[in-house]
């Protein structure tokens, strides 16, 4: 079993996009989850997960239940190795010192004949204590799960310490692909974290062909190209199109070596009318887009339902798994076209702004 320390405040959105890189992924707690299974590649190309630890145990949220379960767990680690031990209260709930919970389970440690190296570890242990109410999960419908449906009984009061050796860390290099610092940026572009994350739950990955085919300046492209998946981006306008290609020039083509630790991906951008792609059926494995917002958005072909409805139909044809992120809720549409509804969010952005999120499949 794998430890995940979740990022964010939605812990619903941050478990599905760790099932990318996951198996029977499970919330226990605010900011906690639990797995059977990690790929640590992938790991490190998760927007909101931070680190994956070999879960060594889990008891209630106080030190002296850490102590006891660190001193009578079995360890399988060699005694030759150096250790550390990190400690996070996750959103500060608990009020545990996490100072005083590194100083005494490091002499638990060093009790138990392993030497502590603060500065270059062999082994880092991770223990997290995390006190809170999970909230309710949401259905297909975008209401409340059943309590069937739910992980981890959500909704309930969960206080947990879980303890667990470091096994892969997400790369947190996302601030040097801000929207305004890319070579081409136009306002409302995706802020990089939640355009990994989509790309990331579309099923972006080495081998898979991810199509974005209203692709504005690339955002998503470009973090799906970064975790090692080939893309292809179509948009209606030449600006558009060109500023994509400007990007993705900048982000993928290059002898740098790769944040994530895989190779990137191929990719291809081209002028096209999302209504009317240019790619034969089940082309590729997932597509995302942003659908254009109502308020901001000058569409010149297309009323925006149409786009939108048009859109998911060829989303339809050429895949078999999309993410759609808009201001409403286009769940109507989704089924007309075909999709089956598995899942939906709701990020709010700032006041006047909620993105929801939709996944289909």
């Amino acid at each position: 079993m794998y430890l995940l320390e979740l990022g964010g405040e939605d812990d619903a959105f941050a478990a599905c996009e760790a099932k990318s890189a996951a198996t029977d992924v499970r919330r226990i707690a605010p900011g906690l989850a639990v797995a059977r299974g990690i790929v640590p590649e992938r790991v490190r190309g998760l927007a909101y997960t931070h680190r994956a630890s070999e879960l060594l145990g889990r008891t209630d949220a106080d030190l002296e239940s850490a102590q006891a379960l660190l001193e009578a767990a079995s360890i399988d680690r060699d005694r030759d190795a150096t250790v550390a031990v990190r400690a996070t209260d996750v959103h500060g709930a608990t009020g545990i010192s996490t100072e005083r919970a590194e100083r005494e389970l490091g002499q638990v440690l060093v009790d138990r004949g392993f030497s502590v190296d603060l500065e270059d570890p062999d082994h880092l242990l991770r223990v997290a204590f995390s006190d809170g109410r999970l909230e309710e999960p949401m259905n297909a419908a975008g209401e409340p799960a059943a309590r069937d449906e739910a992980d981890a009984r959500g909704g309930d009061r969960a206080a947990v310490c879980a303890l667990g050796w470091l096994e892969a860390e997400s790369v947190r290099d996302f601030g040097t692909r801000a929207p305004t610092d890319k070579p081409f940026f136009q306002p409302g572009s995706m802020d990089p974290l939640l355009a990994r994350a989509v790309a990331n739950v579309a099923g972006a990955r080495p081998g898979r062909t991810i199509l974005d085919p209203m692709c504005g300046t690339g955002g998503v492209l470009v973090e799906a190209g970064l975790v090692g998946a080939d893309v292809i981006g179509t948009d209606a306008q030449w600006k558009m199109a060109n500023g994509a290609r400007t990007n993705l020039e900048h982000f993928l083509d290059t002898d740098a070596p790769s944040p994530t630790g895989v190779d990137r991906g191929a990719w291809h951008v081209g002028r096209g009318d999302a209504t009317r792609l240019p790619l034969a059926d089940d082309a590729v494995d997932g597509v995302v887009f942003d659908a254009p917002y109502g308020r901001q958005s000058k569409i010149d072909t297309h009323r925006l339902e149409d786009l939108v409805a048009g859109a998911l139909a060829e989303a339809r044809r050429v895949g078999s798994r999309a993410v759609v992120v808009a201001d409403r809720s286009w769940r109507t549409e989704a089924r007309a076209a075909g999709w089956e509804l598995v899942a939906s969010f709701e990020r709010r952005v700032h006041r006047s702004l909620t993105r929801y999120v939709l996944v289909l499949e």
